[in-house]
C-alpha cells in the first residue's frame, strides 16, 4: 500500500498542471479538430452539421480556394528570410568580432534595439514612416533623386520585398547575438593554428567557424524557421488591417486562416486550414528529431 501510495502521489502533485495543460492546449486543438468536420460559420453558429472532409477537400483539392497559393507564399516567405537572416547575421556577427573594432560594445547595443521594441509598433512605424506613398521617408528619398513615388505595398512583389525587409529588421538582432555568443565560444588557438599552417579568411571561416557554431546555430534555426513559416503579424498589419488595406494580394496560411475565420466567418474552413498547419509543423519537428538522432548516435 505505502509503494503504491508512493508510486502515484508524484502524478498527484502534477495533476493541477496537467489539468491546466488540458484546458489550454488539448482542448482547444481537439476542438479546433471537431469544428474543422462541420459547416460552423455566421449563419450555421448553433445549428452547425457535420460535413466530413468536405473543408479539407475546398482547401486542398481546389486550385481555386487560395489554400495553395498561400501555402506557396509561405513556404517562399520561410526559405527567402531564413537564408537571409542566416546569412547577414552571420556577416554582421563575424564583423563584430573583427580584432580591433571601435566601439563594438556600442554597435551591439544598438542592434538590440529593434529587437526590444514591441512589434506592433516597429511595423506600424514602418508603415506609416517608410513605406507610405505621400510621407514615407523611402519616397522622399527617391522624389529627391528624381523618380516617381512608388507604392510599396499595392503589389505583391514589392509588398513581399518589404514586409522581407520588416522582417530582417525585426529578427536580426536575436540571430546576430546568438551568433555572436557562439563566435566568441570558439578556441582562438584553432585561428593561430591556422594561420601558421597558411589558412586565409575564408578557409578559416569554413574550416573552423562555420562547424564549430553548427551545434549552435542548428537549434536555432529550427526555432526561426517556425517562427518565419507561422508569421502573422507583419504581413497582416502592412497588407490587411481593416482600414489600412493596401491592394496586394499577399496572403500566407496564417492570414488565409485569420480571413476565412474573422472575415469571410466560415470556422469550418478556417478551422481545417488551422489543423493542416499544425499537422505540418508536427511533422517538421518530427522530422528535425529524428535527423538530429542519428548524429547523437554516431557520437
Amino acid at each position: 500500500m505505502e509503494n503504491t501510495k508512493k508510486k502515484w502521489l508524484p502524478w498527484f502533485y502534477c495533476l493541477p498542471s496537467f489539468l491546466l495543460i488540458g484546458a489550454i492546449v488539448l482542448f482547444p486543438i481537439l476542438y479546433t479538430g471537431y469544428i474543422s468536420f462541420t459547416n460552423m460559420n455566421l449563419y450555421h453558429w448553433q445549428d452547425y452539421t457535420f460535413i466530413g472532409i468536405d473543408n479539407y477537400v475546398r482547401a486542398l483539392g481546389k486550385v481555386d480556394s487560395g489554400f495553395l497559393s498561400a501555402l506557396a507564399t509561405t513556404l517562399l516567405w520561410t526559405l527567402v528570410n531564413m537564408l537571409l537572416d542566416v546569412t547577414i547575421a552571420y556577416v554582421l556577427a563575424a564583423g563584430l568580432n573583427t580584432d580591433g573594432l571601435w566601439a563594438k560594445r556600442i554597435y551591439k547595443t544598438l542592434l538590440v534595439f529593434p529587437w526590444a521594441m514591441p512589434a506592433y509598433v516597429s511595423i506600424l512605424v514602418w508603415r506609416v514612416g517608410m513605406f507610405n506613398t505621400e510621407f514615407g521617408l523611402l519616397n522622399k528619398i527617391v522624389t529627391y533623386l528624381g523618380f516617381h513615388k512608388v507604392d510599396f505595398l499595392s503589389r505583391n512583389v514589392p509588398a513581399f520585398v518589404s514586409c522581407t525587409v520588416l522582417n530582417l529588421w525585426m529578427s536580426l538582432p536575436y540571430m546576430i547575438v546568438m551568433i555572436d555568443g557562439g563566435l566568441q565560444s570558439i578556441d582562438k588557438s584553432m585561428y593561430e593554428s591556422a594561420v601558421l599552417d597558411g589558412a586565409n579568411a575564408w578557409q578559416k571561416s569554413f574550416y573552423i567557424t562555420i562547424p564549430s557554431l553548427k551545434k549552435i546555430m542548428a537549434p536555432i534555426v529550427i526555432m526561426t524557421t517556425f517562427t518565419m513559416f507561422k508569421q502573422f503579424d507583419i504581413l497582416y498589419l502592412l497588407t490587411m488591417q481593416k482600414g489600412a488595406v493596401s491592394g496586394s494580394t499577399l496572403q500566407t496560411i496564417i492570414t488565409y486562416a485569420h480571413q476565412n475565420a474573422f472575415v469571410s466567418n466560415n470556422y469550418g474552413l478556417s478551422s481545417a486550414v488551422s489543423m493542416v498547419i499544425f499537422v505540418i509543423i508536427i511533422l517538421f519537428s518530427l522530422w528535425t528529431n529524428t535527423a538530429a538522432v542519428p548524429e547523437r548516435k554516431r557520437k
